[in-house]
């Protein structure tokens, strides 16, 4: 019995571990996002959303930002470039086409 309830418990920590990991470089991935573009001129009023999430492609576009701005019809794309710690716009969706950078 208790060898089964410590590999519950190993089980359950270990997928909080991950699923912790992801949510903060998520978190960490919007802020930055976010800090960006207020650097770049857009009024924190103009920030519609940021959503970020796990695109599943290679490298640092693993972890997306999804951008809405008022007054567009557009979603951009960012991810952040760690070798060159910079900013990156990796594609926009309009009207339900993407449209890659």
């Amino acid at each position: 019995m208790k060898k089964i309830l410590s590999v519950v418990i190993a089980m359950v920590l270990i997928g909080g571990g991950v699923w912790g990991c992801f949510s903060y470089k998520k978190h960490e991935v919007k802020e930055a996002v976010h800090e960006y573009l207020i650097k770049k001129g857009t009024q924190e009023n103009q920030i519609k959303v940021l959503d970020p999430f796990i695109a599943n492609l290679e490298g640092d576009k693993n972890l997306l930002v999804a951008v809405r701005l008022k007054n567009d019809k557009k979603t951009y794309y960012y991810y952040k470039d760690q070798s060159k710690n910079k900013f990156v716009l990796e594609s926009y969706a309009l009207n339900g086409q993407e449209y890659v950078q």
